[in-house]
């Protein structure tokens, strides 16, 4: 399990990120969940929440891409919402916001006056369609975005419609991840040089980036551009899940033939396999595979190849992947006031990470940011409200 601490005084936690301030304004998704790995470096991550709540229906108790962080109430809508924004603006390093292009500059909280306030400031926004473009100003989600960069007409069984791989590739991999490595080069720049700047990250981007080596492989006549036919997408019977006899599945990656060896000798079908660089047998060579898999469980089957190099794994639930073996060693996954969480990653040797608080309750931190970043105002706010 991952070590946990509260932090230090300023509300930064342990970590390669330690003293750094960031504000994030209040949103959904992918927003929320770059913060929170901010935090989980150890960056003091103050979250602008808007009174009344808004987003996603998810109890704050159990709103994990919220741990870490601090919370003050504001409403950017009234008479000096934006001024103590802009207060905390002042005295930190990272702004990180979320809103449709122009929203942020209507509310009065846009990169002109937050730099005009703080020049080294790295004004973080994270949207679906980017600043500018067609669509820039329409609303979108996940799927839209992963659609019509290429990746989701990649992902799913031939025949059939794409599979939906719930928000992690287009909100987390294209969109939190970016903004991060985008805050990230920036703040270096704005160490380096004194002057802050905006960073763009749009998912459409950052997924279309993801797809950089398929693209090369097609370019090189090594990908085909449909589903289920292709090394990496479910078409290679040596790269793909098949289920077990109780109903559980494996995952089979034994793309090198060194592996491949060690794979089809454990499953016991080395001397009925086709010859699997023979491509116009595959379809065969995969009934063979499917057979043999449906005649043990996963649990017998996780036992054959357990420590093998046959890269072959059980394909686990939510639920179920804390309790695995090597993840549970590691601490991948840790308990975090009764929360089963992903521990803080990646790793790192002379500055290790590690979580300081669960999820920031609405408001509740507006007393220790108000003195830890210097910002009186927001306690007569408070006691306004």
């Amino acid at each position: 399990m991952a070590v946990t601490g509260n932090g230090n005084r300023d509300g930064s936690g342990p970590g390669p990120l330690a003293g750094v301030r960031v504000v994030e304004l209040a949103g959904i998704g992918p927003g929320p969940f770059a913060a929170m790995l901010l935090a989980d470096l150890g960056a003091d991550v103050v979250r602008v929440d808007r009174p009344g709540g808004g987003g996603l229906a998810v109890d704050p108790a159990y709103d994990i891409t919220n741990r870490g962080k601090r919370s003050v109430l504001l409403d950017l809508k009234s008479a000096d919402g934006p001024a103590r924004v802009l207060d905390l603006v002042e005295r930190a390093d990272v702004l990180l916001e979320g809103f449709r292009p122009g929203v942020a500059e209507r509310l009065g909280v846009g990169p002109d006056r937050c730099h005009a306030r703080n020049p080294k400031l790295v004004y973080g926004r994270m949207t679906g369609w980017g600043q500018d473009g067609p669509l820039a100003e329409t609303a979108g989600h996940d799927i839209a975005y992963i659609a019509v960069t290429g990746a989701l007409g990649m992902i799913g069984k031939p025949g059939e419609p794409p599979a939906v791989p719930a928000n992690l590739v287009g909100d987390y991999a294209g969109g939190s991840l970016y903004l991060v490595i985008g805050i990230l080069a920036a703040l270096h720049h704005a160490r380096a040089t004194g002057t802050g700047q905006v960073v763009d990250a749009a998912i459409v981007d950052g997924t279309a980036h993801l797809t950089a080596m398929i693209h090369g492989m097609m370019a090189a006549g090594g990908w085909q551009d449909r589903r289920g036919a292709n090394l990496l997408d479910g078409g290679c019977p040596f790269y793909g899940t098949y289920e077990t006899s109780d109903g559980g599945h494996m995952a089979v990656g034994a793309l090198e033939q060194q592996f491949y060896d060690t794979f089809v000798e454990l499953l016991g079908i080395q001397d009925q396999a086709p010859a699997r660089k023979d491509l116009a047998r595959w379809g065969e060579l995969r009934e063979v595979v499917a057979a043999r898999f449906r005649t043990r469980t996963r649990a017998e089957w996780t036992a054959v190849f357990e420590g093998s190099d046959a890269c072959v794994a059980p394909v686990l639930s939510l639920r179920e992947a804390p309790d695995h073996p090597h993840l549970a060693a590691r601490g991948t996954f840790t308990d975090l006031g009764g929360i089963v969480q992903p521990a803080p990653a990646p790793r790192f040797s002379t500055t290790p990470g590690a979580l300081t608080t669960g999820p920031a309750q609405p408001g509740a931190h507006t007393e220790s940011v108000a003195a830890d970043w210097d910002v009186p105002a927001l306690l007569a706010k408070e006691e306004e409200n």
